[in-house]
């Protein structure tokens, strides 16, 4: 019996592995050149670790096979990387990437190069799941192992939350906001090894670990179709007593995580509790707290609220006031009896639904901050404003700084010290980064700030749903074609630029412009291009920014007369491998050259895509390609070992012809009707299709 019991005292004081939240990245599938923009939005939203799969080989050539790079990227980020599945082969080299080794690569799963696997169990879930939120859920409930999120991104194969152009689609609210969640909760996690279900109506479990001072969470579910009310009846670890939780309020469907007997010294969600003393502590909140932040004498407290709610706080003595909720002022209720400050939780009124409360706790007896601290513009010395409460403060006072940033103090007046922050060259476009006065090893004031490039052009009529890099555009060989092209200032003053626009064989008017753009604002410039013949070619252009900023962007541009159809081939994916275009002035058709897939059949006043996010119709085999003109028709010939297809494409609003041996190709394709414009297709002959895109006539 004691042998039993000193095991299960050991086990209970073994350390606990921290839990483990990720997102799967198929960097071998997803276009290279917006690799860093992808990881910059996972970092930001809250995800530390990213995890991806060396495949066995890779295409000569194919940009995406970069693992190296990848590995750069996840290094200056500050981000950790979990390999799921490598050939022993490709793992060699890697040793030196390893996070033992300062390298960003902390997880391998079958242990290779010596690196421990993933905490299990193993939890995969889609993004995409319409009950991911609950699921997600039941993985911390566990509270241990990893949770691996999945079709996060989308790839040329695949549908995922966040479209490549960047657009986030509802399934990435439910990551944001458990990435949110989890910031600070997954170190706490592991340590909450007592599961409890509480009594009453609602589907609540209660988790807590074994001394008085664990911190604990009750999970929420309301699986009815309409908003309900819970009066809880938690256990207090701190007390080893029930207590009450009145007045929760759910959504429908919706999952909440509370907080219960949370410490604020050392209780995992406040970085910089230090100065309260240890039965300081977070009662009960009913909505789901995030974040815990202490600075220059504030307690704050973010939460996720959809419903009003309310947190029992339990301090020391009776905090000095005021209080804020959601930015206005409040009144919160302070029982003498218990020292519980109660403070009312607005309900925020719209997604994401976050609100911040704050309560002075003590007029601080030193205090410091950041004037407006704005952004940061890579390449330059920025100037960041602080002010102190002392002089003698201002002296001790140091500026805390990511790795590669420098700083200079310039002493502004006995209070103010103004300092020209420098990121590194190598910093990432639309990083945040924590910036941190320090006296005395007491952190007082803190910003949260965003690097940026000095200036961005983009061409508004070559937005696509697939980023193409470089962009490209289609004019009228004959008439040419207006443009507009944004300039984006992300500086903190106005900047004055000159744009430049110069292509072989194009012509562009104005040549040259000069403007100057407002602070952290954009301007759009209106330019004309025009063919220099009236020959069908895919024409090079480069768009220059000088001044202010030295931007530089290259833009194809296909160029045909308006009767005339077109072929070329140009990258679309990112594969290294050339695709291949078949366009008029109506509608534009794209095929892989990997495999032949039809990627595109879009209707270009629209910008719409009338295929599956995967395309459709693969060949068998590596496709040639062979591109001809006749007949007035732009033709694609495409031949693989298993077969032969012709496509053809005339101008005006004909079909999109499709000739082939064997069966029509209808396989995975469905009629539809979109913005007013219709897809569908026509069997002409047995080896022959005739797909069209028809808008409706305007009397």
């Amino acid at each position: 019996m004691r042998t039993g019991f000193l095991l299960l005292l050991a086990a209970l004081s073994a350390p606990a592995a921290e839990f483990v939240q990720a997102v799967e990245f198929p960097y071998q599938q997803f276009p290279r050149h917006l690799w860093e923009r992808e990881l910059v939005w996972l970092k930001n939203v809250g995800i530390g670790t990213v995890a991806f799969s060396i495949p066995a080989d890779a295409p000569p050539g194919d940009p995406r096979s970069d693992l190296p790079g990848l590995l750069r990227l996840l290094r200056g980020l500050g981000l950790r990387a979990w390999i799921l599945q490598a050939p022993r082969g490709r793992l060699a080299g890697l040793e030196p990437q390893l996070a033992s080794h300062g390298g960003p690569i902390a997880f391998v799963e079958g242990g290779g190069l010596g690196a421990p696997p993933a905490p299990a169990p193993i939890v995969r879930l889609s993004a995409a799941d319409p009950y991911a939120l609950s699921r997600s859920r039941v993985a911390f409930a566990n509270a241990r192992g990893s949770l691996l999120w999945q079709d996060v991104e989308d790839t040329p194969l695949r549908k995922g939350v966040v479209s490549l152009s960047g657009q986030e689609r509802p399934g990435a609210a439910v990551l944001r906001r458990d990435a949110a969640l989890l910031r600070h909760w997954s170190a706490i996690l592991p340590h909450l090894r007592v599961q409890r279900r509480l009594p009453g109506k609602a589907q609540a479990l209660q988790l807590y670990g074994p001394g008085r001072a664990s911190a604990s969470a009750i999970s929420v579910f309301n699986p009815d179709a309409a908003p309900a009310r819970f009066d809880l009846q938690a256990f207090d670890p701190r007390t080893r007593r029930p207590v009450a939780i009145p007045g929760v309020e759910a959504p429908p469907g919706e999952t909440l995580w509370l907080p219960v007997n949370v410490p604020l010294a050392s209780g995992g969600l406040c970085q910089d509790c230090t100065a309260f003393a240890p039965p300081n502590r977070i009662v009960y909140a009913t909505a789901e707290l995030h974040t815990v932040e202490y600075e220059n004498g504030i307690l704050a407290f973010e939460f996720f609220a959809p419903s009003a709610g309310e947190i029992v706080v339990q301090l020391s003595r009776k905090p000095s006031g005021p209080f804020l909720a959601a930015g206005h002022p409040a009144e919160f209720t302070w029982d003498e009896a218990t020292s519980t400050a109660r403070l009312p939780v607005p309900r925020a009124k719209t997604p994401p639904f976050r609100v911040r409360v704050g309560l002075a706790i003590e007029p601080p007896e030193s205090a410091a901050f950041f004037n407006d601290p704005g952004r940061l513009i890579i390449g330059r010395a920025n100037l960041v404003s602080t002010s102190y409460s002392s002089e003698d403060l201002a002296g001790r006072s140091r500026l805390l700084l990511p790795p590669g940033f420098a700083a200079k103090a310039l002493p502004k007046s006995a209070l103010e010290i103004d300092y020209e922050i420098t990121p590194p060259s190598s910093a990432a476009h639309g990083e945040f980064v924590h910036v941190a006065l320090e006296a005395d090893g007491v952190r007082l004031g803190r910003a949260r700030l965003q690097v940026l490039r000095p200036a961005s052009i983009r061409i508004l009529e070559a937005q696509e749903e697939l980023p193409v890099n470089p962009p490209r555009l289609s004019i009228d060989s004959g008439a040419g074609r207006n443009l507009r092209v944004s300039i984006r200032n992300n500086s903190s003053s106005i900047q004055n630029y000159a744009l430049e626009a110069s292509g072989e064989g194009l012509t562009f008017l104005p040549p040259r412009q000069e403007v100057s753009v407002g602070a952290r604002a954009e301007r759009e410039m209106s330019l004309r291009v025009f063919a220099e013949d009236r020959s069908a070619a895919l024409r090079r252009a480069t768009l220059r920014l000088s001044g202010a900023a030295e931007v530089t962007q290259p833009v194809c541009v296909a160029a045909f007369p308006k009767n005339q159809a077109m072929a070329y081939s140009l990258d679309l994916d990112g594969d290294g491998v050339p695709d291949w275009t078949l366009e008029n002035q109506r509608v534009r058709a794209a095929f892989s050259g990997a495999d032949g897939r039809w990627l595109e059949f879009v209707w270009k006043d629209s910008g719409v895509n009338f295929l599956p996010e995967a395309g459709a119709l693969p060949m068998a085999g590596r496709p040639q390609f062979q591109a001809s003109h006749r007949d007035n028709q732009a033709v694609v010939e495409i031949g693989s070992s298993r077969g032969r297809r012709t496509l053809r494409l005339a101008a005006g609003d004909g079909p999109l012809i499709w000739e082939q041996d064997g069966p029509p190709p209808f396989q995975g394709l469905e009629p539809a009707t979109k913005d007013g414009v219709s897809f569908g297709w026509e069997k002409t002959s047995p080896g022959r299709t005739e797909f069209f895109l028809r808008a409706p006539l305007i009397e």
